[in-house]
């Protein structure tokens, strides 16, 4: 599917105009359906869309395992795209819970929930805690710019990683919403951390970001910008590492659940 348009422009710097062409992210309303009812509308880069779908239900508390998925049909339709995600019959079960009362138009997926009660979602199983080098950080900063080639060319999209315990990235996504990036990870790794390493995003990290982290078990996600108060506490009670602000040259360690000093970021518990 196209992910990019290019349009003609205008560049104006203080004193000289120059007409260019410009790549423009694309973004695409996509309906998703569980067993034919509507649950959300997320608005998003119309790309890797079975992997969102899987991350998607998993992280929504829709599917408990990659198996209670079983059939991602992509349908396009005259106003956008439809994702109509068949589950299981336990799975079906839970669809009438989390039903949104009111259609989500930010990639939030919280943002259309109906009550402040349904933020305490179950969640499966506390990560498995292990240490992480530092340094494998840097190695996986320094590589994400090779995986975002959507933002390279238009300079809208985030994008959301996987990074093995040695820095190498296994598995990247891009969207325009950095939670949509991060739920297509979550499917292409199938649902839960393939083994020790890390998630890297290129946002803040936010609840929800660090609940679909949690989701999938992942020990340790590090963010590029800053992190809020509620995804440092939801991380602290549930076994999550958080590094935010990480760069080319530094980081800033927000939970570090056994107090590791100068080598390593240690989640274990």
């Amino acid at each position: 599917m196209t992910t990019s348009r290019e349009e003609t422009v205008r560049s104006l710097s203080r004193d000289a105009t120059e007409a260019g062409q410009r790549a423009i992210a694309v973004e695409a309303p996509v309906a998703v359906e569980f067993n034919g009812i509507g649950y959300a509308v997320m608005m998003m880069t119309p790309a890797d869309l079975p992997a969102f779908a899987l991350g998607f239900a998993l992280t929504e508390r829709i599917a408990a395992t990659p198996d209670d998925v079983i059939d991602i049909d992509v349908a396009d339709v005259p106003a956008g795209i439809v994702l109509r995600v068949t589950v299981s019959p336990d799975a079906a079960k839970r669809i009438g819970e989390r039903v949104r009362h009111r259609t989500s138009d930010t990639g939030c997926g919280l943002c259309g929930i109906a009550s402040l009660e349904s933020l305490e979602r179950p969640l499966p199983r506390r990560p498995k805690p292990m240490a992480i080098d530092r340094q494998a950080i840097f190695v996986a900063l320094e590589a994400m710019r090779a995986h975002q080639p959507l933002n390279r060319a238009t300079g809208a999209t985030h994008a959301a990683a996987w990074a093995g315990d040695d820095g190498t990235i296994a598995a990247a996504a891009e969207d325009v919403g950095r939670h949509n990036a991060l739920d297509k990870l979550i499917g292409m790794i199938g649902g839960s951390a393939p083994g020790p390493g890390f998630g890297l995003v290129t946002s803040r990290i936010s609840f929800e970001m660090a609940d679909k982290a949690l989701v999938a078990r992942m020990p340790l996600l590090v963010g590029i910008s800053a992190p809020t108060t509620m995804a440092v506490d939801h991380a602290r009670g549930n076994g999550l590492g958080v590094v935010a602000l990480a760069r080319g040259d530094s980081m800033l360690v927000l939970h570090d659940p056994a107090g590791a000093a100068s080598e390593v970021i240690d989640t274990s518990s």
